[in-house]
């Protein structure tokens, strides 16, 4: 069998377009901050809590479907090794197909009790010590979030679909035009034009759910059109297989545990912050946004390596997870040196975007100084990311998950209270231990993946038999 190369172009053609995806993504977010700006400051404080509840459930939700990628890409692969080429073959087709079409049902029914969860956070507002000029406006996006929730889902469905048959191009033509429609229909529903009522905040959210329509819509269109993609794609979810909808379970909660553990020490970090005053917070939400926006870039080469290592081992070439490991992890560390030296060197000139109307100085000159943490954060976070996907792509989905917990809840959060409060570094000692406990996860998650790739690689077991005895 001839091995194929998985050099630095193999991952950068398929990280730059999820990465790309992802920055249109953070864009998508900005234009509804900005969107709220317009009302007033209570808009800004009670759509922030809605857009805060709503990303937490919603990055959980996408947890459970994001290994759909992974699964597809070890059948291509299988499919390939049988073929003996680029081709796949009939058993291979019809598998994905089954996957999809399960995979839907498994995302229906995640976003289901996704809404369910958040219209309960909405209704609880007030019990959360919420104040009841923020309630009001707050609860009513909430409620409009949440129907969102399906489309959303959907699309990751075939997202992951697409990615994992490596071709993920379209993807980021369709986000781009979303983030022009979004403006719009916020502009549209805030301010009532073409006779549609004032809806104010609640606005806002409704048009992130009609965006959300309209994305899928558009990618479902353009999948139908791709002659090598149209073939694979089932949405008769009604025709799931019940044993696949289990396995897609079992593989999809660890991820979207681990998503929603991520996204839970953030949240706290940022309240600790707040703790400490609104300079302290408005700098830390600063660095944090810029180490954010890197972040992104991370999250396109983890899901990026972690298919092609799927698909490696589908082929039966389960010496090629350490190497894409190198060449995901180089490009990583490369790319965030430059922007390492640019947040060191000019601190202010990087703040400037967020902070060119502050008259406070203070501000300035505490964010520059977080943007040290900043450079760390990026590289413990960024570096662990990349481990869960490789991981993802070996099949282990439970790891990353564990080893999370630990770095998070066990030695993060503690740390993050002990560095801020016993050790009086304040909002200091806050970064130092969020930076601890992201470095700790990346220290496991590497020992975790250099165990799983060596026996790998000396089972070099098939994906059926892998997945025969995982289960």
């Amino acid at each position: 069998m001839t091995r194929e190369p998985h050099g630095y172009r193999d991952v950068l053609a398929l990280a730059s377009p999820i990465a790309g995806i992802q920055l249109a993504q953070v864009a998508l977010t900005s234009v509804d901050l900005a969107m709220l700006g317009l009302i007033n400051v209570t808009a800004v404080a009670a759509g922030g809590l809605a857009i805060l509840l709503y990303n937490q459930v919603r990055t959980m939700c996408v947890g459970m479907v994001t290994g759909i990628g992974n699964l597809v890409a070890t059948e291509a692969g299988a499919g390939e090794r049988r073929t003996g080429s680029h081709a796949l073959d009939d058993e291979a087709s019809d598998r994905i197909r089954v996957l999809v079409r399960s995979a839907l049902l498994v995302a229906t029914l995640t976003a289901a009790v996704g809404a369910a969860v958040l219209c309960g956070l909405g209704a609880a507002l007030p019990l959360l010590g919420q104040k009841p000029e923020v309630v009001g406006p707050a609860r009513a996006m909430i409620f409009a979030l949440a129907g969102g929730l399906f489309p959303m889902v959907w699309l990751n469905v075939l997202r992951q679909f697409a990615v994992g048959l490596r071709r993920p191009g379209s993807l980021l033509a369709v986000t781009l035009v979303s983030i022009g429609v979004n403006a719009v229909c916020n502009a549209a529903f805030i301010y009532g034009w073409l006779g549609l009522p004032h809806l104010g905040v609640a606005g806002v959210g409704l048009s992130t759910t009609v965006v959300q329509v309209f994305t899928l819509a558009v990618f479902a269109s353009a999948l139908r059109r791709d002659t090598g993609l149209r073939g694979l794609v089932s949405l008769a979810a009604w025709r799931a297989d019940s044993a696949t909808v289990r396995h897609i379970a079992r593989h999809g909660t660890p991820i979207a545990l681990t998503y929603g553990s991520e996204a839970a020490i953030t949240s706290i970090a940022t309240l600790l912050m707040g703790a400490f005053g609104p300079v302290m917070l408005a700098a830390s939400n600063v660095a944090n946004q810029l180490a954010y926006i890197v972040y992104q870039c991370n999250i396109g080469l983890s899901q990026g390596s972690s298919i092609l290592v799927s698909r490696a081992l589908g082929k039966g070439d389960a010496d090629a997870a350490p190497v894409i490991a190198r060449r995901a992890l180089t490009l990583s560390w490369s790319f965030m040196a430059v922007l390492a030296v640019l947040f060191i060197a000019v601190p202010q000139a990087m703040l400037w975007p967020f902070l060119h109307g502050a008259t406070d100085h203070t501000v300035v000159a505490t964010a520059s100084t977080l943007l040290l943490f900043a450079v760390a954060q990026m590289y413990s976070k960024g570096t662990q990311n990349i481990l869960v996907g490789l991981l993802r792509g070996l099949g282990d989905t439970v790891s990353g998950l564990r080893c999370t917990l630990v770095g998070y809840w066990a030695v993060g959060i503690p740390a993050m209270l002990l560095c801020a409060y016993a050790f009086g570094w304040r909002g200091w000692g806050v970064w130092a231990g969020l930076c601890l406990g992201f470095a700790t996860t990346a220290v496991l998650l590497a020992w975790r993946f250099h165990v799983r790739a060596e026996s790998a690689a000396a089972a070099a077991v098939s994906p059926v038999d892998r997945a025969a005895s995982s289960s």
